[in-house]
């Protein structure tokens, strides 16, 4: 995929912009003393250490995925602990309600491109039971007497734990009677983002109060360079004193990420019987950004810094739909505004090596968000007028959400050294692709 139209747009926008820098900010973090790590199973939150008000033989958390404005659900079966039916008068009957048992909706309702939502699987006797909702985990809990039982509620209140970082999901009794939570909330990819940290407390009856809250890390402009897949998990953020070799180190994590994006998007087209020129070019894709990888993992190493592999989340393939609504705001605002930004390194960046690396990444980036209006195209032409109204929708949402991701002063060496536009022309070179493209 490699249409003029694109380049012209881009070379338009560059001339009409200007140059100038600035800066960015902060950390802290809670006392970190006397917590423990929840228990988890396979890099998640486990369900083992919960004492129910009402004894059950056995509990698992299950996953709900689903698209805004579809009505499929996706189902998957997460951590269990204890034994199923174990004191069912009828094994089997009990075990085929189990596996027949499902559910529309669960707590912790979150959705970017795809929502997610969980609910407790449970059984007792002959009772096979979906606790679907936060007041019936609550009910199911009881006295929450446990640091797990602390621990999946504030998860379930819509808070973030991550399994083996202390600073981003921990736990102690405290002196009330309930247990103190580290936890976190949102993510560091944008420029505009950021991940908070909550000292919350969980008392016996299931009240969950934050007590304090700190920012722990910062979104990096990096994130607008390159396709972000679905089930991306949030990265750690990299500790290095240097603003480039945190910014380098970022922009190779989500190399690596649009990797996984791209091969997922070829499989996907492959299904839906796209053309077998969009199939190549995904897959071509994909090997450009093993490129662009190892590029971006040296110029990290130069700054000081090591990138933190992309941790991706297996998750079903997805309906048309689905695919041009993550195309739509992935590949024709984020991917298309990263390539132009790429553009404006390799011609602005004082150092000449990361001019190098960023002539040749504005070059394959290019071609990919040619891809993305390539198979915008081709999704539309399918859709209905409702689903073309709705990426429409996301693409709007998409290009407000840039606006006030470029609108955050960057430290002065990124936009000196690396080339990165200013909060004022970046903003002007989204103005210049509202006009022409997302108008």
């Amino acid at each position: 995929m490699d249409s003029p139209l694109l380049r012209r747009l881009f070379a338009r926008a560059l001339r009409a912009s200007l140059a100038s820098p600035l800066v960015l900010a902060g950390c802290g973090g809670a006392d970190l003393t006397g917590y423990s790590a929840p228990a988890c199973e396979n890099g998640l939150l486990a369900v083992s250490g919960l004492s129910p008000a009402s004894p059950v033989d056995f509990v698992q958390l299950r996953t709900l995925f689903s698209s805004p404005g579809m009505g499929q659900v996706t189902e998957t079966v997460g951590a269990s602990s204890g034994t199923a039916c174990a004191t069912a008068s009828s094994k089997d009957t009990c075990e085929s309600a189990l596996r027949a048992l499902t559910s529309q909706h669960g707590f912790r309702l979150s959705c970017t491109d795809i929502c997610t939502e969980y609910y407790l699987a449970t059984t007792r006797g002959d009772e096979v039971s979906a606790h679907t909702s936060l007041e019936a985990l609550k009910g199911l809990l009881g006295t929450i007497d446990t640091a797990q039982e602390a621990v999946l509620l504030a998860f379930a209140s819509g808070y973030d734990l991550t399994c083996g970082r202390l600073e981003r999901g921990a736990v102690k009794a405290n002196t009330h009677g309930g247990f103190n939570v580290i936890a976190t909330r949102g993510f560091a990819c944008g420029a505009n983002t950021a991940v908070t940290q909550f000292v919350l407390e969980v008392s016996a009856s299931g009240e969950v109060k934050e007590v304090r809250s700190a920012v722990i890390e910062r979104g990096s402009p990096g994130c607008a360079v390159g396709r972000r897949p679905a089930g991306l998990r949030a990265s750690e953020g990299v500790s290095c004193a240097d603003a480039l070799g945190r910014h380098f180190a970022e922009v190779a994590h989500l190399e690596a990420a649009s990797i996984h994006a791209f091969l997922r998007l070829r499989e996907e087209l492959a299904l839906l019987g796209a053309d077998v020129a969009l199939q190549d070019a995904a897959l071509l894709s994909a090997l450009e950004e093993v490129m662009h990888t190892d590029v971006s993992t040296r110029l990290a190493h130069r700054f000081g810094a090591t990138p933190r592999r992309p941790e991706v989340e297996t998750l079903p393939l997805r309906s048309l739909f689905e695919v041009a609504l993550d195309n739509a705001v992935e590949g024709c605002v984020r991917e298309t505004f990263g390539a132009l930004v790429a553009h404006h390194q390799a011609l602005n960046a004082r150092d000449a090596e990361v001019r190098r690396v960023m002539a040749r990444i504005a070059e394959d980036e290019t071609r990919h968000a040619d891809l993305s209006w390539a198979i915008d195209r081709w999704a539309r032409e399918q859709l209905s007028a409702t689903g073309c109204e709705a990426l429409r929708d996301a693409q709007r949402a998409a290009v407000a959400t840039l606006r006030e991701e470029v609108a955050v002063p960057l430290e002065a060496a990124l936009v000196t050294e690396a080339g990165m536009p200013a909060p004022e022309v970046a903003a002007s070179l989204v103005d210049s692709l509202s006009g022409e493209l997302w108008a």
